[in-house]
């Protein structure tokens, strides 16, 4: 069974054999999400899986690209289990707005964009058309807990 344009996010999961984690819990003073009209805003995840960080370090340095990538599709993933919390089902995702990936990196890096690409890569797989988005790719020097990756989202919603 391939993936139809016209499958619901849920159902794309399933055929992808994508299985969302545990939503992570704040490590800071903030909420994981925040629903505001139509829009869901997820605060930025970083690549936890199975309650550890995939990677540490700074791309450019110790992290490779493919790394990168890597991390950037976790923190998505991470980012998804929050947004089905939030929102009871990612099949109310009627477009991804947004997206925000911070790419801890060396000043001399200056591939940012191709690191993002594993989040925005994932976003279409999971959404098709409605997860084509606006994005920005910024190159920062540090991120908590020494991550290479942070992606942050912008959803919008279906009211229930």
């Amino acid at each position: 069974m391939g993936v139809d344009a016209r499958m619901p996010a849920e159902n794309r999961l399933k055929v992808l054999g994508i299985a969302l984690p545990e939503a992570p819990k704040p490590v800071a003073a903030y909420v994981p999400s925040v629903l505001s009209g139509p829009h869901l805003y997820v605060a930025g995840q970083i690549p936890f899986q199975h309650g550890k960080l995939l990677r540490t370090g700074k791309l450019g340095a110790e992290v490779t690209i493919e790394q990168g990538q890597e991390c950037a599709r976790q923190c998505v993933l991470n980012a998804l289990a929050v947004a089905r919390e939030a929102i009871g089902s990612l099949d109310r995702v009627t477009r991804v707005v947004r997206v925000g990936v911070f790419v801890a990196s060396v000043d001399t890096f200056t591939d940012q964009p191709k690191v993002a690409n594993g989040a925005s890569d994932l976003l279409l797989e999971v959404f098709g058309e409605q997860g084509r988005h606006a994005r920005a790719a910024v190159g920062v020097n540090v991120l908590p807990l020494d991550a290479p990756v942070e992606v942050e989202l912008l959803l919008e919603v279906a009211p229930r």
